[in-house]
């Protein structure tokens, strides 16, 4: 795709990343290897493009590094309006500052960002792969999304809380705050890896300081650089984060030309609705200064729809936002997902609703329950997900009711049956791959005592470390049970309105109920009680009207067989009576009467509802500093759950809280106040009794991980910790000495004591790479090995084939021993070493997937 008129390159249409810097006014193309790399005094152009289910989105963004020209920031603007254009104006469009970008734009950096001093004199386009005449240290912040910034060669650049990577071209030393979480230490070793696969062609060695006192050598190395240390280190100066009460502020501004002036108007705060946006405008969004929206309508004049960014940043002015604050411009008809969460509700022309069903808005039907075939649940995930349902609800159920503060067993007679007086323990255990698994509902009655509901959660704390903290536990709210709630009782759930199941009552049961009943089958069927009065009823569902002589099934035009059928079991369980069915129209005096004499009702058909189809959106929980913050994982995958974190899914009819093994005890325990604080504050005014469901780690139940692709059971128990990854890097602290000036970087490694890369003792021989090291220039290591001091690793293999590790890791094609199949470099390693690199034998790693075998190549230098 070119466009004349405007000097824009080629554009490729594909899937994935393309990036351009601005070289003299123009878009020039940065090479693929140089990806996440960005000079500060440079602006970019980056157009993302992946695929949906509903076609493709686009996703075009310019970069603005903190020391590019004023001339460049407009090139760069110009050309991304030029974009728009010639891609039809399906991109959302961004603006993004260098250290302040949107987490969309820090999702397509898997490993991170980082920022070089200089501009295109630098060279951006000239990255080689085997750079070793670098001398620069690097500040690596966030656990999430992860940045890089070149900071001075000094002790006076680091702080106690960050991780810090010293790039000496063929060692990367990277050195830990004492405050480093787990997290952060991953994150910047991923960082590091990423530099010697990507920059140096996996020709670098990679040394960690996680404690000084454990790692001299590498200290030695970084006191040679950086000098002798004086003083205290700094605390780490925590990241301005809006918090989400900040967030929720939403306020939507009409934006006009009058009389050649600009007009800026307030029409609504929170929450919005859709039907603000009308199709001839153009709308500003305000997210508390968080972010700003931009929505260009439709049947907006051109004029209009060019000046949004200039508009946005003209709005940020005027309000004494930050000049970093991020800008989105918007589409009608092309929203992204987060700008549609700001709305109460945000549906779609001919939706898809369910399993493939299309209703056009507004559109009278009668509700139909969509029934699916339980047995497909393993199978595809993705339906247990969407159609919220953890298992079959074939397995076992126990109940309790909190009374005096304690867990009373319910009689099983009675499984079903809750006041809303009370609050109840649900125990569910279902079997799975072999193994038991637990769901533990908190059913909260609504006029439960707020001491009772305290003891539900405690009584739930104690009963999941019974069954060794390895439930799903779900807060229920009367009224909002879920699907997989009304499937465990088989068509028997009744909530009565009021009172309680105690065996001592303390008032009597009233004379007259009535009780709505909703479903066609055993799998989602529930009686609610309702005021006994005629302004109740509804002509598109079945009522149950129970006095003392008699039981009325009330059945209204719209209901279906299915509906009456199910409601001929709930009228045993809520009267002992004798059953009269009655049709609308056809009622006898006496049931008017038992309601207190006729009044209008409900008549009209029911709306078909609509079911909007919200995109689940991940993020990480903190709250650790007194304000609440959430930091968005834009399109998550299983990776994205660490061990130390405490994450949130919204899948908007459901909050799962995921609780890492090691997160730490408050964010673990504050996870359901956090949950309760994320509805509370979300723009879009949400229910607030909108399940809660706590996931611990290892115990995933189909419902959740259906909304990650690809997700992988054995991650777990398979996936490397921080620690596995750290000594897979190999053995190359032998190295003590270092000769540093300006023009030179000279290693020695003599032979020393027993530590190995991290800084643990570990009594084995440095490996020895003289086929890339052995160069005359000024840049080169001199080597020796703690075992052959003066010859290499052998190139001939033993008489099995065998070579050591040394020959194989880390080696090009053209390094490789002749004969070696460079793509199962892994296979000529002997049975102790490989089971030492890979921690499981020859047979174990063939039977993993392919792809799996291909990480754990590439994550020990055998690709």
């Amino acid at each position: 795709m070119t466009d004349g008129d405007t000097n824009l390159p080629t554009i490729e249409r594909k899937l994935g990343l393309q990036i351009w810097g601005i070289e003299n006014m123009k878009m020039v193309p940065v090479p693929e290897k140089a990806y996440g790399t960005f000079f500060e005094g440079d602006c970019y152009i980056i157009l993302h493009t992946k695929r949906t289910s509903r076609g493709s989105a686009v996703d075009l963004h310019y970069w603005i590094g903190k020391d590019s020209s004023q001339d460049e920031q407009g090139a760069a603007a110009l050309y991304v309006t030029q974009l728009d254009n010639a891609l039809r104006g399906n991109p959302v469009q961004h603006r993004e500052v260098q250290g302040h970008e949107s987490e969309t734009f820090q999702s397509y950096f898997r490993n991170g960002i980082i920022y070089k001093k200089g501009g295109v004199a630098s060279g951006f386009k000239h990255m080689e792969t085997n750079i070793y005449n670098i001398k620069r240290l690097l500040h690596i912040k966030g656990k999430k999304h992860v940045s890089a910034t070149e900071v001075a060669l000094s002790w006076d650049s680091f702080n106690k809380g960050d991780v810090f990577l010293l790039d000496l071209g063929k060692v990367l030393i990277q050195w830990n705050g004492p405050n480093c979480s787990i997290a952060e230490k991953s994150r910047g070793l991923a960082l590091a890896r990423s530099i010697r696969d990507s920059e140096r062609g996996g020709r670098a060695q990679i040394g960690i300081i996680d404690n000084e006192k454990d790692s001299p050598d590498l200290m030695q190395i970084m006191k040679m650089v950086l000098g002798e240390r004086r003083g205290e280190l700094r605390d780490a100066i925590p990241d301005a984060k809006a918090d989400e009460l900040q967030k929720a502020n939403v306020r939507l501004y009409h934006v006009y030309e009058k009389d050649n002036d600009l007009v800026v108007q307030e029409i609504a705060t929170r929450p919005l609705t859709q039907d603000l946006l009308q199709h001839e405008d153009c709308y500003i969004l305000d997210q508390g200064g968080f972010k700003i929206y931009v929505w260009r309508g439709k049947a907006s004049s051109p004029e209009e729809k060019k000046a949004a960014f200039t508009r946005a940043v003209g709005f940020i002015q005027a309000k004494g936002y930050p000049s970093s604050t991020n800008i989105e411009v918007i589409n009608d008809g092309a929203e992204s997902a987060m700008f549609k969460q700001l709305f109460q509700r945000w549906t779609e022309k001919d939706e898809t609703q369910g399993l493939g069903k299309v209703y056009t808005t507004g559109k009278i039907a009668k509700v139909e329950q969509v029934k699916f075939d339980t047995t497909q649940l393993h199978a595809r995930p993705e339906l247990a997900a969407e159609q919220r349902m953890v298992d079959d609800a074939s397995g076992e159920i126990e109940v309790w009711r909190i009374e005096d503060l304690q867990m009373q067993p319910v009689n099983p007679k009675t499984y079903g049956q809750f006041y809303g007086g009370d609050c109840y323990l649900v125990l569910y255990t279902y079997q799975r791959s072999g193994r038991p698994h637990y769901v533990l509902y908190m059913w909260q009655g609504r006029h439960a005592s707020v001491d009772e509901i305290t003891a539900c959660a405690l009584n739930a704390i104690e009963l999941d470390k019974k069954y060794g903290e390895e439930a799903v536990q779900v807060r229920v709210t009367m009224g909002k049970e879920p699907a997989h709630f009304l499937a465990i009782f088989k068509g028997k759930l009744v909530i009565y309105e009021g009172g309680t199941s105690r065996g001592q009552k303390n008032t009597s049961e009233p004379a007259i109920r009535l009780f709505q009943v909703r479903g066609t089958d055993e799998m989602n069927t529930k009686a609610t009680e309702v005021p006994a009065r005629a302004s109740s009823l509804n002509s598109n569902d079945v009522f149950l009207l129970t006095t003392s002589q008699v039981c009325y099934l009330w059945c209204g035009k719209g209901c279906s067989g299915d509906e009456r059928e199910m409601a001929k079991v709930v009228a045993d369980i809520v009267s002992k009576r004798d059953k009269h069915t009655i049709l609308e129209g056809q009622e006898p005096a006496e049931f008017w009467e038992a309601l207190g004499g006729k009044a209008p009702y409900a008549s009209e058909k029911r709306f078909q509802e609509q079911v909007t189809h919200y995109q689940p959106r991940l993020f990480e929980c903190s709250n650790q500093t007194g304000r609440f913050i959430m930091t968005e994982v834009v399109g998550f995958c299983q990776e994205d759950l660490d061990e130390d974190d405490v994450m949130l899914l919204d899948t908007w009819e459901e909050i799962f809280l995921w609780v890492g093994k090691a997160s730490n005890t408050y964010e673990r325990n504050e996870a359901i106040a956090s949950a309760k604080e994320y509805l509370k504050t979300h723009p879009a005014g949400r229910d607030l009794a909108t399940p809660i469901i706590l996931v611990k780690q290892g115990y995933e139940p189909l419902n959740f991980t259906g909304w990650f692709n690809a997700w992988d059971p054995y991650k777990w128990s398979d996936g490397k910790s921080y620690e596995e990854m750290k000594n897979s890097l190999g053995d190359v602290s032998a190295i003590s000495e270092i000769k540093v000036d300006l023009n030179n970087i000279s290693l020695n490694k003599r032979t020393l004591s027993t530590t190995n890369l991290a800084g643990s003792s570990m009594a084995s021989a440095s490996p020895e790479y003289k086929s890339h090291f052995n160069h005359s220039d000024s840049n080169s290591y001199n080597t020796t090995s703690n075992c052959n001091s003066n010859s290499s690793p052998s190139l001939v293999p033993n008489s099995e084939g065998i070579y050591s590790r040394e020959v194989l890791m880390n080696k090009t094609v053209d390094e490789l021993p002749e004969g070696v199949d460079p793509t199962k470099k892994e296979y000529y390693l002997s049975d102790a070493d490989f089971h030492d690199i890979f921690g499981k034998s020859k047979d174990e790693f063939y039977q993993m997937p392919k792809w799996k075998q291909q990480n754990e190549k590439k994550q020990c230098g055998l690709f």
